[in-house]
This record gives C-alpha cells, structure tokens and sequence, in this order.
C-alpha cells in the first residue's frame, strides 16, 4: 500500500498535497484498490467554492459511485481533465496523473485537520 509521507490524508480516503495556498486532491492508494476499476470521474463544482467536507464531485467504479469530500474550504480552481478520456489513472497512478482537483483553500487552520501518513495507515489498519 503506498502512502507517502509528505502528503495530508483524509477519514474519507483523500489525498492532499499543499503548495502554497493551493491543495492538489486525489483519492488514496487505498481508496482506489478498494473501489476497483475507475471508469468515470466527474467533477461539476470548478470555479465553485465549497465548505470542507462538501461533495466535490464523484467517482464511478464498475460496481459503486463514490462521492467525492472536500478536504479543505476553498475554491476548486481546476479539474484534472485528463481524466475525461483515461479516469484509469485514478487506478494507476493515483499519487500523480490521477490527480482529480486543486483548491485555492481559505482556511489554512483547517490543514491541521487533516490525517499525516502514519494517522492514515492506523485508519486502514496498514
């Protein structure tokens, strides 16, 4: 199971990478194996700004659709929309080109939050 250590982690089985005042977002390691093959992603709220823990959009394996939390307040400033044509990458490569969304958050209190690596291992039993 990959978790790697710089990233902030969610209960929901989100990912989050700051830079700056701007948080990249995907769905973890975990997350994905859990849900299988990933054959849609959608995500309607760009240029909308959301509360923490808001649905942001949603994800749909084979067998089950997911929604998808805001990790953070903030306004969803881009959607990863090479996922239109290869939401595959949510699967290989979930960390990277699987990347779903970037947020200019408001509220860099609320990254406090938010789970580190080994808090998120403890919550999947890894």
């Amino acid at each position: 199971m990959n978790i790697p250590a710089e990233l902030k982690y969610t209960k929901d089985h989100e990912w989050v990478k700051i830079d700056g005042d701007i948080a990249t977002v995907g769905i973890t390691d975990f997350a994905q194996s859990e849900l299988g093959d990933i054959v849609y992603v959608e995500v309607e709220t760009v240029d909308e700004t959301l509360d923490k823990e808001e649905v942001f959009g949603t994800v749909e394996a084979v067998k089950t659709v997911s929604d998808l939390f805001q990790p953070l307040s903030g306004e969803i400033v881009e959607f990863n929309e090479a996922l239109e044509d290869a939401p595959e990458n949510v699967n290989s490569d979930p960390y990277g080109s699987g990347w779903m969304v970037k947020i200019k958050f408001s509220d860099a209190s609320e990254v406090d939050g938010l789970l580190s690596a080994d808090d998120y291992k403890a919550l999947i039993g890894a």
